[in-house]
């Protein structure tokens, strides 16, 4: 049953492909699911912290953040094209993700999440003060995405043009996650969460297990960065804000965790309602943090909780 479940959700994911012809497809429409395919990009990569080891990243907007800037840089000063800061956007991720991951190795909970939002609060404060990373300014000018392979390929910067390759790279990352899911590392991360006296027992380095889980984290939400600089041609400090964050944490937790689309689902509720539904910048922000308030207070399990609620009241 389970097997089915993820083929029906791996399948409902790959049809999504053809949501915004269906919605009309006008830029409005490409636009949005644009954005909410690469966020629920970004919230994947926290989603393996908070889901597998029962840990809440606060510092997960530095991976983000540095997609972008390896994106922006590197297109801007040195001309590469999109496969080569790609490649730079994961390895620059992998290398700050192996340092942040040994310093909060010994860390757990309360600390842990204190030492990741001190980390991210430090690397903004770098960003806006640091003319080689563009400073307060930031990096404007980022030219249109080229990811061509043997002359074929997609050169473009609007929506429409990189809704293929956001989508694409949601695929990806749901395809992963789900190979991520049964892996050994998966299920060790679990077993540290849950059962740590027993993992111990069975041989299982639960500091290892932390360390990797961490630094696999860190591409996944630096990809979604390294996209979203294409996207709106700029790289700035203000990836690092706090509705960033918060965003993330409210699209894991908002469906419930450790489900395969929950992450997709909670972006979609939220890039929606800003979308279309929106009640101004600062408004919106209000609704978003309520939301996670909401979820955390009254229904830790997210919506899935609910249901299961529902469905039990009812069937008793």
């Amino acid at each position: 049953m389970t097997r089915l479940a993820t083929v029906l959700a791996l399948l409902l994911a790959a049809l999504a492909y053809f949501v915004p012809t269906a919605a009309g497809g006008t830029p409005v429409v490409y636009a949005a699911c644009t954005t909410i395919a690469i966020l629920a990009v970004m919230a994947y990569g926290a989603d393996l912290i908070l889901s597998y080891l029962g840990e809440v990243s606060l510092g997960h907007t530095i991976f983000w953040a540095a997609g972008g800037y390896a994106a922006a840089m590197l297109s801007v000063n040195l001309g590469w094209n999109g496969w080569m800061t790609a490649g730079a956007s994961v390895g620059t991720a992998i290398a700050l993700a192996s340092v942040l991951g040994w310093v909060t190795l010994r860390t757990r909970e309360f600390v842990f999440s204190l030492v990741t939002y001190a980390a991210a609060v430090v690397a903004m404060e770098v960003a806006f003060n640091w003319s080689f990373l563009g400073g307060s300014d930031g990096i404007v000018g980022v030219p249109p995405l080229e990811l061509t392979l043997f002359g074929h390929g997609i050169t473009g910067s609007t929506n429409a043009d990189l809704w293929p390759v956001a989508w694409g790279l949601l695929m990806l990352t749901l395809l992963f996650i789900q190979r991520f899911r049964h892996s050994r590392l998966g299920t060790s991360a679990l077993m540290v969460q849950m059962n740590p006296d027993l993992a111990q027992a069975l041989g299982v380095d639960a500091r290892s297990v932390r360390f990797l889980v961490f630094v696999t984290s860190a591409p996944i939400s630096a990809l979604a960065g390294w996209l979203y600089a294409y996207q709106r041609a700029y790289v700035g400090p203000d990836m690092f804000e706090s509705y960033f964050l918060v965003l993330m944490l409210t699209a894991i937790v908002i469906v419930g965790r450790r489900l395969l689309l929950g992450p997709l689902i909670g972006t979609a509720l939220i890039i929606v309602q800003q979308t279309f539904f929106s009640i101004g910048g600062d408004g919106d922000k209000i609704v978003l943090g309520a939301v996670l308030a909401a979820i955390l207070l009254l229904w830790p399990k997210g919506l899935i909780g609910v249901w299961e609620l529902l469905r039990v009241r009812r069937a008793s």
